[in-house]
């Protein structure tokens, strides 16, 4: 009974903040708990004209999730892995990096640098991958005028597949560094002042003070980050790897990855349960891989694992 009026009191006295979470709860409910009876749809063959209950199930029960794992499914997943674990190490790193030099810097410019690094997340990969045509077109492209000035022959940038090992994280990177950034930063100025002043006392210079104080403060919170990419790291950016690349037939050994595999083969096939189990994949892997990650982040440092 005390239990239940100190429930009773505590909405009581925080019903305002309450009142205000109302709309993002609404749409967490929406979006992240009405949707999962939609998991049956990687078990059912689907037809529109009886509908996700009518529809009959398939048999054998795992027949949907056939297709992922016949052909190029292993391509595909490798070049899923690989890509984004580059993305996490290379974001990382960078952001990291970017953070601390804008820390560095005088107050009156880091607004400008922000502005300049935050600026390319907001354009969508449509956009970009028309950026990325002007600079890699076979007959018009930058780069190859720029080649064919100095004398050299120009380059088939969406014929060549291992060119873009490099040049996708190069978009990305380009892309997504501001995000990461001005996260970091945030956390360096939240860093109390008072632990650098005592580091000057001691005679700590620039870059101690980065290795002893900053990189420390800033640790836990890489961490989490680390381990939220690590729970996408089997889910590529479609933009990316369907519009940046022009969707080329002659990249697709190094390019294709699950989502576009998934994308064609729905076009193709028109099969919607295969799409479905295609997530419902990506969703297992993820979760276990989250999992994973966070029982070894929690044997070497269990303050800075996520649960």
């Amino acid at each position: 009974m005390k239990r239940v009026l100190f429930e009773i009191r505590y909405i009581r006295k925080n019903a305002g903040l309450l009142f205000l979470a109302l709309p993002g709860i609404g749409l967490f409910l929406l979006f992240n708990y009405i949707p999962l009876y939609g998991l049956i749809l990687p078990f059912k063959r689907y037809n529109f004209a009886d509908g996700l209950w009518g529809s009959p199930w398939v048999d054998p029960i795992f027949e949907n999730f056939r297709f992922l794992f016949a052909g190029d499914a292993w391509i595909i997943t490798i070049n899923t892995l690989r890509f984004n674990s580059i993305f996490i190490v290379v974001g990382l790193v960078t952001g990291i990096g970017f953070a601390l030099m804008l820390y560095e810097l005088s107050a009156k410019f880091v607004k400008a640098y922000q502005t300049m690094l935050f600026i390319p997340f907001f354009l969508s990969w449509v956009v970009v991958a028309y950026v990325g045509l002007g600079l890699m077109d076979m007959q018009h492209g930058l780069f190859n005028r720029i080649i064919t000035s100095q004398g050299g022959d120009p380059v088939l940038w969406y014929n060549t597949p291992h060119l873009w090992y490099a040049i996708l994280p190069l978009a990305n990177l380009w892309k997504g560094v501001g995000y990461g950034t001005i996260i970091y930063y945030t956390a360096l100025i939240n860093i109390d002042p008072e632990l650098y002043e005592a580091a000057s006392l001691d005679g700590a210079g620039r870059w101690r003070k980065i290795w002893s104080i900053s990189l420390p403060m800033i640790k836990p919170l890489a961490t989490m980050l680390v381990l939220l990419q690590i729970g996408g790291i089997i889910r590529a950016d479609f933009g990316l790897f369907f519009n940046f690349t022009q969707n080329s037939v002659m990249l697709y050994p190094v390019t294709d990855v699950i989502d576009t595999y998934v994308y064609r083969a729905l076009l193709r096939l028109g099969d919607v349960g295969m799409a479905s189990a295609a997530g419902f994949y990506q969703s297992v892997v993820g979760f276990v891989l989250v999992v994973t990650a966070n029982l070894a982040v929690k044997k070497l440092n269990p303050e800075n694992a996520l649960f």
